[in-house]
C-alpha cells in the first residue's frame, strides 16, 4: 500500500484560514433586515418603501440560497472524498470543502455572520408572507397586475386563506387585471411543467405533452441536485443540546452525515409537494414516465415508449400492467432496450463556477447535424457554458454567403450608422436576415443566398439549443451577418483590438471582477454564437478572458464553417484581437430563452412561407425597420 504524507502543520494552517476567513468580497444586504425595514414601512404606511425593501429581501433571499448551492457543489467537485481512504485524507477534503465553501459564499454575498437568519424569518419566507404584504403595497399603489400575481403567489402557499381568496376576486373583477396577471412568482419549474404537461395529455395533445414532461423531468432533476446541495449545511441534532454536546469527534461527524442522509432523503418528500400541502403527490416521479410512456406509443414512437416503461418499472419493479406494457413493446420493435438513464451532467461537474448557475462543463448534447464536428468543450477552453465545432457550413455555403455580404452589407448597418464603432482602424459593415430577404424578394441578389442565411441561422440555434441541453426552446435575439475590414494605411504599430472585451448580457467591471446585469446591456440575451465565413485574412482571432478582462483563457482562428458558442454572461467575457490585413467575415447570433424578446424573426418567418408556397399574392412591406441594435 502506498504511504502518503501529509504535514500536519499544514491541515492546521487550512483548518485556521476556514475558521478565520472574514474578508467579504460581496456586499449583499441580508434579506432578514430587509425584511424588517419593508414591515416597519408598512406600518407607517409608506408603500414604496414597502416594495423596494420587501423586493429587495426576496431577491436577497433568493441570492443567498443560489450562491449555497453553487458554492457547495463547486466545492464538492473541486475536493470529492474518493479518494479519501485514510482519516488524515478524509479531514483534509472537509477542510479544504469549507475553505473554499467560505471563500466562495463570502465572495458572492459578503460575510457570512450577516446573513444567520432567524428560524421565525426563514418560515416566513417559506409560508411566502411578503408577498402578502406585497399584494397590499402594490394595490395601494394602484399596480394593480403587481398585486394580482403577489396575490395569487401568497394563495398558492395559504390555499386556506380566506381573506385572499376574496381579495383575488376582487381584483379579478377590477378593471386593468386579467388573468395574464395572476401568475405565481414562486412556482416550481418541474411542478409548473408537469402539471401543463398533464392537462395536454388529458385533451389528447399527446405531441405537446412529451415535451412538457421531458422538460419537467430534467427540471426535477435540477431541482434535485439544488436541494441536495442545501443539505450540506449545519444539521440539526434532534432532542441534542449543542452546549451539553460532548461525544466524541467521530460520533459527531457520524450523527452530521446521517442528518445529512435524511435531509437528501426528504427531497424526494420536497420536490413532490406542492406548496401549502402537508402530502406529497403519489407516485409524482414515477408517474413522468408512466404519462411518457402512453404519448409516445400514441405517436407510434415504440422505442421511447418502451425506454420510458422500463424506467417505471425501475421504481414499481413488477407492476403488473407496466409488464405487459414492456412486453407489447418489445414484440412490436422486435428487440428489447434498457431503462432510460438520468443524463450524467445532472449529476457530474454541475456548478463548476459560481458564476454559472446550470453548467455543461464536460458533457455536452447531441450536434444534430452529422456533419458537425466538435472540436473543443467547456474544458478545452478553460471555461464553462463554451463549445467550438467545425463543418456548421460547408465551403460552398460560406463562399455563397461571403458574397451575399458583399452585395447586401451596409457600413455600420447594426452599430448605430457607425462605421468603425470599435475602432478607427477597421470598418464594420453589416445586414439582418430580413434585409436579406428582401433584397432577394426585390430580385437584388439571388432568392437561394438570401434563403441561406436563414437557413444557416435556424441550423447553429438547433445546434446550440441541442448541445447545451436547454430545456426550453432558444430564441433569437439579434441575427447580423458582418464583415470587418482592415483599414490600408492604418495597421501600423495596433495596439487595440477590433473588439473590445466584453460580455453579451452585463456590463463588465474588470476592477470589481463583476459584471453588472443592468442597462444599457442586453440583460435578456442567454446564448451567442459566431458562425465564421472565412479565414483568409491577420489577425482577428476571437479571445476569452478571464473576469480582469486581461488573462486571455482561449483563442479561436477563424475560418470558413467554424462556430464558437457560449452563455452570454459574465462568465464568460470574449473579444476579438485586431485585423490587420484583409476582411473577417461571421453570422453573429444571439439567443434568448424568454419570448417576450425574440427577434422579429416572424416577418422573416413570413416571407420564406410565402417563397416556399410560392405565393405571387404575398406583399412585402418596405417600410420594416427590424433590430436598430448595435452589437454589445
Amino acid at each position: 500500500m502506498d504511504v502518503v504524507h501529509f504535514s500536519i502543520g499544514s491541515i492546521l494552517s487550512i483548518a485556521l484560514q476556514a475558521l478565520l476567513l472574514s474578508s467579504s468580497y460581496g456586499s449583499l444586504e441580508p434579506y432578514d433586515l430587509l425584511y424588517n425595514n419593508a414591515v416597519e414601512a408598512f406600518y407607517r404606511n409608506d408603500y414604496k418603501d414597502v416594495v423596494r425593501h420587501m423586493e429587495g429581501a426576496l431577491r436577497s433571499y433568493a441570492e443567498v440560497r443560489q450562491t449555497k448551492v453553487r458554492c457547495r457543489l463547486r466545492c464538492q467537485n473541486q475536493h470529492p472524498f474518493d479518494s479519501a481512504s485514510m482519516d488524515l485524507q478524509f479531514f483534509d477534503v472537509v477542510l479544504r470543502r469549507s475553505y473554499c465553501q467560505n471563500e466562495c459564499i463570502e465572495e458572492k454575498v459578503g460575510t457570512q455572520s450577516m446573513h444567520k437568519i432567524s428560524e421565525d424569518v426563514i418560515q416566513d419566507f417559506h409560508r411566502r408572507i411578503p408577498y402578502n404584504y406585497l399584494q397590499l403595497a402594490y394595490q395601494k399603489l394602484k399596480q394593480l397586475d403587481k398585486a394580482a400575481a403577489a396575490a395569487h403567489t401568497y394563495f398558492q402557499a395559504n390555499p386556506e386563506s380566506v381573506e385572499m381568496d376574496q381579495n383575488l376576486e376582487q381584483y379579478k373583477a377590477l378593471e386593468g387585471t386579467n388573468l395574464d396577471h395572476f401568475v405565481d412568482r414562486e412556482a416550481r419549474p418541474h411542478q409548473r411543467s408537469f402539471s401543463a404537461g398533464v392537462k395536454l395529455y388529458d385533451n389528447a395533445n399527446y405531441e405537446e405533452a412529451i415535451s412538457l414532461f421531458e422538460e419537467a423531468l430534467q427540471e426535477y432533476y435540477r431541482a434535485d441536485v439544488e436541494c441536495r446541495a442545501l443539505c450540506q449545511g449545519p444539521q440539526r441534532f434532534e432532542e441534542q443540546d449543542h452546549i451539553l454536546y460532548r461525544y466524541s469527534l467521530y460520533q459527531l461527524v457520524s450523527d452530521h452525515f446521517t442528518q445529512v442522509l435524511h435531509c437528501e432523503h426528504e427531497c424526494v418528500r420536497d420536490l413532490s409537494t406542492r406548496p401549502g400541502r402537508l402530502s406529497p403527490m403519489e407516485n409524482y416521479l414515477p408517474l413522468h414516465y408512466d404519462y411518457l410512456q402512453f404519448a409516445y406509443y400514441q405517436l407510434n414512437m415504440v422505442e421511447e415508449a418502451l425506454a420510458c416503461a422500463q424506467s417505471y418499472l425501475l421504481f414499481h419493479e413488477g407492476d403488473e400492467f407496466m409488464t405487459e406494457n414492456v412486453e407489447y413493446y418489445r414484440e412490436a420493435i422486435g428487440h428489447d432496450l434498457k431503462p432510460r438513464e438520468v443524463r450524467p451532467w445532472l449529476w457530474v461537474n454541475t456548478f463548476p463556477d459560481p458564476l454559472c448557475v446550470f453548467c455543461v462543463c464536460s458533457v455536452g448534447g447531441p450536434l444534430v447535424y452529422d456533419s458537425v464536428q466538435l472540436i473543443q468543450n467547456s474544458q478545452a477552453l478553460n471555461g464553462t457554458q463554451r463549445v467550438l465545432l467545425d463543418d456548421v457550413m460547408s465551403v460552398e455555403e460560406c463562399a455563397e454567403l461571403k458574397n451575399l455580404a458583399h452585395t447586401i452589407t451596409m457600413a455600420g448597418d447594426g452599430y448605430r450608422g457607425k462605421m468603425s464603432p470599435h475602432t478607427p482602424n477597421e470598418r464594420f459593415e453589416g445586414a439582418t436576415v430580413l434585409k436579406a430577404l428582401q433584397y432577394g424578394y426585390e430580385g437584388r441578389v439571388p432568392l437561394k443566398s438570401a434563403r441561406l442565411f436563414y437557413d444557416v441561422s435556424e441550423r447553429a440555434r438547433r445546434i446550440i439549443e441541442s448541445y447545451f441541453l436547454l430545456n426550453s426552446t432558444l430564441h433569437f435575439s439579434y441575427t447580423h451577418l458582418v464583415c470587418r475590414t482592415a483599414i490600408t494605411g492604418q495597421q501600423d504599430h495596433r495596439n487595440d483590438l477590433s473588439h473590445p472585451i466584453h460580455a453579451d448580457n452585463c456590463l463588465l467591471d474588470p476592477e470589481a471582477n463583476e459584471c453588472w446585469k443592468e442597462a444599457p446591456a442586453y440583460t435578456y440575451r442567454d446564448y451567442s454564437a459566431l458562425l465564421y465565413l472565412n479565414g483568409d485574412f491577420e489577425g482577428g482571432e476571437f479571445i476569452f478572458t478571464e473576469m480582469d478582462a486581461k488573462t486571455v483563457t482561449a483563442q479561436v482562428k477563424p475560418k470558413c464553417g467554424r462556430m464558437v458558442g457560449f452563455s452570454s454572461g459574465g462568465e464568460n467575457p470574449h473579444g476579438v484581437r485586431a485585423v490587420t490585413r484583409g476582411q473577417r467575415c461571421a453570422v453573429a447570433l444571439w439567443f434568448t430563452l424568454d419570448p417576450l424578446f425574440r427577434e422579429l424573426r416572424l416577418q422573416a418567418d413570413e416571407v420564406v412561407q410565402a417563397l416556399d408556397n410560392q405565393s405571387s399574392q404575398s406583399k412585402w412591406d418596405t417600410s420594416l425597420n427590424i433590430n436598430p441594435k448595435d452589437e454589445l
